[in-house]
């Protein structure tokens, strides 16, 4: 056969597509396994953050992870546990965020820490230009924020991007999302300025208004869910603080 025939050219094309079609498959079903892991430990890195605990460089993602979250679950709007085929930490929340409260999965994580457990919950919602995500850890009380963790896909350097860094996320420390009444109000974020004069608050980021507006909605439309959930942990709480009041007076 001629290698100046039109047959030759599209055999030569056709058996070269097919070996690059199958050396890049080779490499994708080679490479997939430890693209799942960088993903998961990345996911496992996030949820740490929230509950302050950094793993160093000489560790891995994975044993620390393993080493202080001591229980992971999912429940439903009224705060009980639900038995699911999907397991809390493979919880698509993007997707769940798009259902009723009532629908939703809610994934819990609950951390070890030297300050005792820590209760993460997944947060998802927008920004400026793209999608913005996080974990917020709470007390056993149910009420109040120990950590915090945000990222985004696309916001501003400089601004919305601003998110990401411990200046903004630690702000939320300490911060309760429930007023005296027990009714579910979530954190504000406000310019400097404009504080209110009552409920939680932090500040926004400058020049980030409209990403600073979407972690408000977002921590409200992701946590008001899970209201039942923590106020069982507040009870909970109270009920073991009494115990130890009793014992106390009784020694």
């Amino acid at each position: 056969m001629k290698k100046e025939s039109n047959i030759y050219t599209i055999i030569y094309a056709a058996v070269l597509v097919i070996l690059v079609g199958v050396g890049l498959s080779v490499i994708y079903q080679t490479l997939h396994p430890m693209q799942v892991k960088n993903i998961a430990d990345d996911k496992k890195r996030q949820i740490l953050a929230a509950a302050l605990i950094i793993p160093q460089k000489n560790e891995s993602i994975s044993d620390v992870y393993e080493n202080h979250i001591v229980d992971s679950f999912i429940v439903d709007n009224n705060g009980n546990k639900v038995n699911s085929d999907t397991n809390a930490f493979d919880v698509n929340i993007k997707q769940e965020v798009k259902k009723a409260a009532a629908e939703r999965l809610l994934p819990v994580f609950v951390c070890k820490t030297d300050s005792g457990l820590k209760y993460i919950l997944p947060v998802y919602g927008s920004g400026l230009w793209g999608p913005i995500w996080g974990y917020i850890a709470f007390d056993g009380n149910g009420d109040t924020i120990y950590g915090a963790y945000f990222a985004h896909e696309g916001e501003t350097p400089g601004l919305g991007a601003e998110i990401e860094k411990p200046a903004f996320s630690s702000q939320f420390e300490g911060k309760n999302i429930f007023d005296t009444n027990g009714t579910f109000e979530g954190v504000q974020v406000v310019k400097a300025g404009r504080e209110p004069s009552s409920g939680s608050y932090v500040h926004a980021i400058s020049g980030g208004t409209i990403t600073s507006q979407g972690v408000q909605r977002m921590l409200s439309e992701s946590l008001l869910p899970y209201s039942n959930y923590l106020k069982s942990l507040k009870q909970t709480s109270d009920t073991s603080n009494q115990s130890q009041n009793i014992s106390q007076d009784e020694e």
